[in-house]
C-alpha cells in the first residue's frame, strides 16, 4: 500500500552550518536537532515564546515553497522580509504522492494574506479568488471567523497544512470546531503541522507532539505537557492558584 504521507522526515544539514552561536541556529529547538519524524496525520510543535518553534515551522513552510508570510504556494507577496535562512539548511523527505492542496497560516500575518487576496481580485483576470474562501471578504469578518472560513472553504482533503498559532483569535468553542474540521480533512488524507500553545488544539488523539525547550526539542505525551498540567491545575482550583499568584 502506498503511503499517503506527504512529509515523513525533516533533517537539519548540520554539516552546512558554520556556527551554532548565531541566529537562527543558536535557538534551542534548532541547535539540538538532527532529524524529526513527521506524523502522517498531525505533528505539533509546542514551547515557550522564543524557543524556536515558529522559526522552525516557518523554515519548513518556506522550504516546501510556501510564501513566508503565508498563503498558498501561488502567493508571492512580501510586506517585510523577516524570515530566517533556516529553510536553506533543511532536507525534507517527501512521500510518493504530492498534496493536491496546501496552505501556510501565520496568525501574525494573516491580515496581509487577506489584503493580497483583495488586491489580486481588484485586477483583471478570472473568477474572484475570494470565492475559494467563502465569497466574503476576510477583512469583513473577525479573525476567528475568517480563519474558520479558510478551513471550511479553502482547505480540502489530500492537502498539506502548516499552521502557526491558529488559536490566536479563536474562542474555546471555535477551537473545538477547528479540531472537528481537522478530523474531517485528516479522514480525507490531509496532513497537518502545527505550532500552538492551545491544550485544546493539541489534543488530537493520533498525533505527535514535539516540545521545544531550553534543552532542545523532544517528543512528549499530551498529558505531560506544561500546557495541559497548568490548565488542569488552574481549573481544578482557580481560587487557590489566584491566591498564590496575587500574594504580596
Amino acid at each position: 500500500m502506498i503511503s499517503t504521507q506527504f512529509i515523513s522526515r525533516i533533517t537539519l544539514k548540520r554539516e552546512k552550518v558554520e556556527s551554532f552561536d548565531r541566529y537562527p541556529f543558536s535557538l534551542p529547538a534548532v541547535r539540538s536537532f538532527e532529524h524529526l519524524n513527521i506524523h502522517p496525520k498531525v505533528t505539533y510543535f509546542i514551547g515557550e515564546n522564543g524557543s524556536g518553534k515558529s522559526t522552525l515551522l516557518e523554515a519548513i513552510a518556506v522550504s516546501l515553497g510556501f510564501n513566508p508570510e503565508g498563503g498558498t504556494k501561488n502567493f508571492s507577496f512580501g510586506t517585510r522580509r523577516s524570515h530566517s535562512e533556516l529553510h536553506e539548511y533543511l532536507r525534507i523527505a517527501k512521500g510518493v504522492l504530492r498534496p493536491r492542496n496546501g496552505f501556510f497560516l501565520r496568525a501574525e500575518s494573516f491580515f496581509n494574506v487577506a489584503t493580497e487576496i483583495e488586491r489580486l481580485d481588484d485586477g483583471p483576470g478570472g473568477p474572484p479568488i475570494i470565492n475559494s474562501y467563502g465569497g466574503r471578504s476576510l477583512h469583513e469578518q473577525s479573525h476567528g471567523e475568517s480563519f474558520l472560513a479558510l478551513m471550511t472553504n479553502r482547505f480540502s482533503g489530500q492537502g498539506l497544512y502548516i499552521l502557526d498559532e491558529p488559536e490566536a483569535a479563536l474562542s474555546p468553542q471555535r477551537q473545538l470546531a477547528v479540531l472537528s474540521r481537522m478530523h474531517d480533512l485528516i479522514l480525507d488524507n490531509a496532513q497537518f503541522i502545527i505550532a500552538t500553545h492551545s491544550p485544546i488544539l493539541m489534543a488530537y488523539p493520533d498525533a505527535c507532539i514535539y516540545q521545544c525547550s531550553k534543552e532542545g526539542i523532544s517528543q512528549i505525551a499530551y498529558e505531560d505537557t506544561e500546557h495541559v498540567q497548568v490548565t488542569r491545575d488552574f481549573l481544578s482550583n482557580p481560587q487557590r492558584m489566584l491566591k498564590i499568584l496575587m500574594e504580596r
